[in-house]
């Protein structure tokens, strides 16, 4: 019977062999022979995927997946960041006069008030 040592490094092993997921995105812990996934991974069939290499493993009982799906806080924007980019792209905008439109953004949610001309060019 393997030890929960053995078994981990069997699942990391595993998961670097992988050409589709980044192993140094996934956490393994084993107890008893539960093997326990954690971390963060940018889709769902990466999650799924994980489970699947982990379940394959011999002496694995069972497999709680603890993986979240979504952006790395690596790559998350700040506010600050986000409402650059918003005026920047109204910058390259002709039809939207800058003057009139105010910006603000709320933990990653942008709001956009203000009224504009709005010309339809059917032609």
């Amino acid at each position: 019977m393997k030890t929960d040592i053995q078994i981990q490094k069997d699942v990391l092993e595993q998961l670097k062999w992988e050409p589709f997921l980044d192993a140094s995105e996934i956490g393994v812990a084993v107890k008893n022979g539960i093997v326990t996934l954690s971390g963060i991974v940018d889709s769902y069939s990466k999650k799924i995927l994980a489970e699947k290499v982990a379940k394959k493993i011999a002496g694995v009982k069972a497999v709680a997946v603890d993986i979240q799906v979504g952006l790395s806080p690596v790559y998350r924007k700040t506010d600050a960041e986000i409402a650059e980019a918003v005026v920047n792209a109204l910058k390259w905008h002709t039809m939207i006069p800058d003057q009139k439109i105010t910006i603000s953004v709320e933990n990653g949610s942008v709001k956009l008030e203000g009224e504009v001309d709005w010309v339809l060019n059917i032609g």
